[in-house]
């Protein structure tokens, strides 16, 4: 996929280094940047919507959407000086319909920025990863503190798996991996077999992106006693990856969002870009 739309999602208790972040990328390939300005309402004092409010909890109200007005003047004088094509939106949802809005909002881009401030918040980052991951269809990509992270990548490394996954990372990141000069396609314990990663482990998805021009080597690791996170973090740094695409895994249940182990291992204890979609 050609990344022409950007989105970034931002809170008031926020500053401008994933505003930048952001437009810095859009600059690199001539995108249009989209920031959505959310402020998640406080819940009702009482637990209850139907239960008489507390005077607190509507000046409480009343304080957090002054906290997202100055938020947005902020965000728009920000984008007023950079040469950018920019949107700007906002909204102020309840916790329980911000991760739907954030969705429907990163259905209309190509791909979601996720940077250091974002992830080291807790309500917003976890709304915005789950609205992205199980409500858009769109990819997204993780940034974590002290990463450089491009969308021009010379060196790519693909955690493949051979699930669905996989297979919709690979997709979206197309044009990522056919600009790249090494594409490694790394399988950690890789099986054998019909219903796994068939007779030879790699060699369909290598013909598959070599056909569309891209420069692939596969890597077949043993785990040797270390978890799959591990293993990919640490040949990403062997093989100087500046990028990791990978596949997102986990299920909703009643609006509870379960990640797999590795997908949180690789969200928590990450110093490298990653490009993840479901």
């Amino acid at each position: 996929m050609t990344f022409k739309t950007l989105l970034t999602v931002t809170g008031p208790n926020q500053g401008e280094g994933d505003l930048k972040l952001a437009a810095d990328l859009c600059e690199q390939i001539d995108a249009h940047l989209s920031v959505l300005v959310l402020e998640i309402a406080a819940p009702p004092s009482g637990g209850e919507y139907a239960a008489v409010v507390s005077p607190a909890w509507l000046a409480e109200r009343q304080a957090e959407l002054k906290r997202l007005e100055k938020r947005i003047s902020d965000v728009a004088g920000f984008l007023s000086q950079r040469a950018i094509s920019a949107d700007l939106s906002d909204d102020y949802p309840d916790t329980g319909w911000a991760d739907d809005v954030i969705g429907r909002r990163a259905r209309y881009a190509d791909l979601t920025i996720l940077g250091p401030d974002l992830l080291t918040g807790h309500t917003l980052k976890d709304k915005v990863i789950e609205g992205v991951l199980f409500s858009s269809g769109k990819p997204m990509l993780v940034v974590p503190e002290g990463a450089r992270p491009t969308l021009t990548p010379k060196r790519i490394l693909v955690a493949w798996d051979a699930r669905l996954e996989s297979s919709r990372a690979v997709r979206e990141s197309l044009d990522l991996l056919k600009g790249a000069d090494d594409v490694r396609l790394v399988m950690v314990d890789p099986l054998e077999g019909e219903f796994h990663h068939g007779a030879e482990p790699g060699a369909d998805a290598a013909t598959y992106l070599a056909r569309h021009g891209v420069n692939v080597t596969v890597d077949r690791l043993p785990s040797s006693n270390h978890s799959v996170a591990e293993v990919l973090r640490q040949h990403a740094g062997d093989v100087a990856a500046e990028l990791m695409v990978m596949g997102a895994y986990g299920h909703s249940r009643l609006r509870e969002r379960i990640f797999g182990g590795v997908t949180k291992s690789m969200l928590e204890g990450q110093s490298l870009p990653v490009l993840m979609a479901r």
